[in-house]
């Protein structure tokens, strides 16, 4: 073989060996942006999971001040009736509702997000 054949082989390889790395360097720097955004994925799905059982805890808060103030109602100030128009009782239960429409609307971004 002459110089000049081997030296075009060479360059040739070159050539291919450059283009693979590039190749590669471009598929390793996809995986990463891909990577990247699924963590951030999986780091805001944790923050709506945490998110929606505080608001649960809210709820369940909310249910035991609302059958304080009917046992206050009823037995300490001995009233004959209490409906869901009584004060106290309909700003409880508006909250509750509240909070409910809140998680409602959490629980369906989780739920969208994990379906990507």
């Amino acid at each position: 073989m002459n110089f000049e054949k081997v030296k075009k082989i060479a360059s040739k390889a070159g050539a291919k060996a450059q283009d693979w790395s590039e190749k590669g360097l471009q598929a390793s720097k996809e995986l990463m942006n891909k990577a990247g955004a699924k963590a951030q994925d999986l780091g805001e799905q944790g923050v709506l999971v945490i998110e929606i059982k505080q608001l649960k805890g809210q709820t369940l808060k909310l249910i035991d001040s609302l059958g304080l103030e009917v046992y206050e109602a009823l037995v300490t100030q001995k009233a004959a009736c209490i409906t869901s128009e009584t004060p106290k009782i309909k700003a409880i239960l508006e909250e509750i509702a509240s909070i409910k429409q809140v998680i409602e609307k959490k629980e369906e971004d989780l739920q969208n997000r994990k379906d990507r």
